[in-house]
């Protein structure tokens, strides 16, 4: 019993540690958990967007953005937060000592992913509060699918913030990385025209990235139905492409 218990112990002190550490640096809380819903509200506070477009259904602008705020904390999470510390970490040797106590390295890495995955929710939480309570957007109508299609995509940015990780032998490289995929992950999630709103051709094309099937998902299931086959299989494919890819080229030093 001593023995199962023991990395289990440690692994919550990891986890403790790591969660101060978190709560300690104000740049990356504000852009995580706090830039999302601050987005929403500059663009909510436009009178254009709060207007209901015949070309969007009926639908508000306003109402698009609640998921790409979603996701921008997602963004935030995975690309700009998360692959700096991991590989700061790696750079200082402090994976390599942790090899040689009982707690493990991968006890660090769960750590992390455990509390940039709940900073993103609680962000994406916060977003659809906000949205709901400023601007009067409706709450998803699917509420399991919208939860499901968040989780999918929630693992699928921090597999790709993980890849980045793995890929960048340093913590300035890790930055310059995260910097360059950061803006087609934003384009692709809607951040600077709704996916909804692009010309049918080139929605099409965004839908195979992953923050555009995330877009189209979560957009499916705030109208009230479930997440299309086709955008669950892009995400799926794409969390389980990068996740290999992490697994493959993560090493501790």
């Amino acid at each position: 019993m001593a023995s199962t218990t023991a990395p289990v112990s440690a692994t919550r002190a990891v986890l403790r540690t790591e969660a101060r550490l978190f709560a300690r640096e104000p740049a990356a809380l504000f852009w995580v958990m706090v830039s999302p819903t601050v987005l929403l509200v500059i663009l909510g506070l436009v009178p254009s967007m709060r207007e209901a477009s015949p070309d969007l259904g009926g639908r508000r602008v306003i109402d698009l953005y609640v998921p790409v705020a979603v996701l921008f904390a997602l963004i935030m999470a995975g690309l700009q937060a998360m692959p700096p510390v991991l590989a700061g970490y790696r750079e200082r040797g402090i994976l390599r000592r942790m090899s040689a106590t009982p707690v493990r390295p991968a006890a660090l890495l769960t750590a992390q992913l455990v509390l940039h995955a709940g900073a993103a929710l609680v962000s994406a939480l916060l977003v659809i509060v906000v949205g709901r309570a400023a601007f009067g957007v409706a709450l998803p109508g699917n509420l399991l699918g919208y939860a499901a299609a968040l989780l999918l995509a929630t693992g699928g940015a921090l597999a790709l913030g993980a890849a980045v990780c793995a890929l960048s032998r340093t913590q300035k490289v890790a930055t310059a990385v995260g910097t360059a995929v950061f803006f087609p992950t934003m384009f692709t999630a809607g951040v600077w025209v709704p996916v909804q709103a692009m010309p049918d051709t080139l929605r099409r094309i965004v839908e195979f990235a992953p923050y555009g099937a995330a877009s189209r998902a979560l957009d499916e299931a705030a109208r009230g139905g479930w997440p299309s086959a086709v955008a669950v299989a892009v995400m799926v494919f794409w969390a389980v492409v990068l996740t290999a890819v992490a697994v493959r080229r993560f090493r501790w030093e």
